[in-house]
């Protein structure tokens, strides 16, 4: 299994780039939707936007596996809240590429008797889960990350100093809610990884979000929030030290 998982991972660079492709053309062709000058444009744009996708749906077959093999190895997590959170997150997630291979399957005609309007909504609801549960763990973990740095009395120190030099400069009308702000922005700077994973997160979750009619928004805003977390992930990629280990 380890030599399969590791041949999967090998595609992981591969899905990032057709995946950031694939949104890229997204937002480029809500933003020339109406220039009538651009419609050919428009056209080829939709076309790589689909070749991009079924490119990606033959690089994530393994992909169950991993997910699978992933929820294994979190159950060993010493941490109840992240046990749970990773555990959740994966296994919806080895339930989301199920979907999609499935998908994948009745669009190569493997498959013909499937109704695709039924499996679409399941994957994107299992991919929808799976985001809710890797944000949770977020939350947790900058709330730890912040609690820490609340009883640092150095970070006490400079809490005191900003909220001294914010009512130089202005009124502070909330002053817990100044020094909570920048408690946090100061959490996050120190660790960039959990700001990226945390920003990853929240930009892929419009996704499902708009698929499933939860919230919807437009192909513009899919398409730039797809397009920021396909460039993060490529960035974890080339550099694995910025990538969430909790």
């Amino acid at each position: 299994m380890e030599t399969f998982i590791n041949l999967t991972n090998q595609s992981q660079g591969r899905d990032r780039i057709f995946r950031a492709t694939q949104y890229a053309c997204a937002w480029a062709k809500y933003l020339l939707r109406n220039d009538a000058q651009r419609k050919v444009v428009v056209q080829k744009l939709t076309s790589l936007e689909s070749n991009m996708s079924a490119g990606r749906k033959l690089f994530r077959l393994g992909n169950t596996v991993s997910s699978i093999d992933a929820a294994r190895r979190t159950l060993y997590q010493p941490d109840p809240v992240l046990r749970f959170c990773l555990t959740v997150a994966n296994l919806n997630r080895s339930l989301y590429f199920v979907c999609d291979n499935v998908l994948w399957a009745r669009s190569i005609h493997l498959i013909q008797d499937l109704d695709k309007d039924r499996w679409s909504v399941n994957a994107n609801r299992y991919y929808f889960f799976s985001l809710v549960m890797n944000l949770i763990q977020d939350a947790y973990l900058i709330g730890q990350l912040m609690l820490r740095k609340s009883r640092d009395a150095q970070h006490r120190q400079k809490v005191t100093r900003h909220l001294d030099e914010s009512q130089d400069a202005a009124t502070v009308i909330i002053p817990q809610l100044d020094a909570f702000v920048f408690l946090l922005i100061e959490s996050l700077r120190s660790h960039p990884d959990l700001a990226l994973d945390a920003l990853k997160n929240v930009c892929d979750l419009f996704i499902p979000l708009d698929k499933l009619g939860l919230y919807r928004t437009n192909e513009g805003v899919t398409g730039f929030c797809g397009l920021v977390s396909s460039l993060i992930g490529v960035l974890l990629l080339l550099k694995p030290g910025l990538k969430n280990k909790p």
